[in-house]
């Protein structure tokens, strides 16, 4: 798992848009389009950033926002919205939003300013993930080994801190594959083998086997030395 973000957007084009792209940059996206469901995520489930507009069925979403504040002060909330003016600004602000984007947008700018607020200070801290010299700063999407630097592609960050979020525990194939590709897992599919392999590869060139297989249960992140079955 990588960063967590919660997309709350009722227009489905704009929504399929957001959840594509930063899922594509290597977030791990959540989506509401309505306001009452989203309040209840936000409620019962934690993440790391809010994409919020305005304009929603069930409960607008500066309502939402005040709510959200009432018990969390600093999960960062962007607000997202076609209101531009200086009145609805002032208004999203006084409300706990950490920025405020206008809709349309580019891409480009959106994540420019989701990792601006990512890297604030309090909320980098929180998006560091180390296990012995391993480690994943979640908000610049960079990952590290014996301080070298690890060309690992989004899908390789998310799974590499899947393992680092749950350090020397037997992970199943049915666990990590839902977990990192939100999929059910078939039983069939090689995909995530295919990954395990190439991280290994990526990871050893710096240092010993750290992604154990477990045969029949799974893989564990395990640097202490006893060797799994590979």
């Amino acid at each position: 798992m990588s960063v967590r973000i919660l997309v709350v957007e009722d227009e489905p084009q704009i929504a399929d848009f957001l959840v594509r792209g930063l899922t594509e940059e290597g977030y791990t996206v959540g989506h509401e389009s309505d306001g009452r469901a989203a309040s209840l995520r936000l409620q019962f489930e934690s993440w790391d950033l809010v994409l919020l507009d305005w304009w929603l069925p069930g409960e607008e979403g500066i309502q939402i926002l005040q709510r959200f504040r009432s018990r969390d002060r600093s999960t960062p909330v962007l607000f997202l919205t076609a209101r531009d003016g200086i009145a609805e600004r002032v208004s999203g602000l006084d409300a706990g939003a950490d920025d405020y984007l206008t809709k349309p947008f580019a891409f480009e700018e959106l994540l420019a300013r989701v990792r601006v607020l990512l890297r604030r200070p309090g909320q980098s801290d929180s998006l560091q993930l180390r296990y012995q010299d391993i480690q994943i700063d979640l908000a610049k999407q960079t990952a590290t080994r014996d301080g070298i630097g690890l060309d690992l592609t989004a899908k390789e960050i998310s799974l590499l801190s899947f393992f680092l979020r749950h350090p020397e525990r037997v992970l199943t194939r049915t666990r990590i594959y839902e977990a990192v590709w939100d999929e059910n897992y078939d039983g069939l599919s090689n995909t995530l083998e295919v990954h395990i392999k190439e991280l290994r590869r990526k990871l050893e060139k710096h240092g010993a086997r750290v992604i154990q297989t477990r045969r029949g249960q799974g893989y564990i992140l395990d640097g202490s030395g006893v060797n799994g079955q590979s």
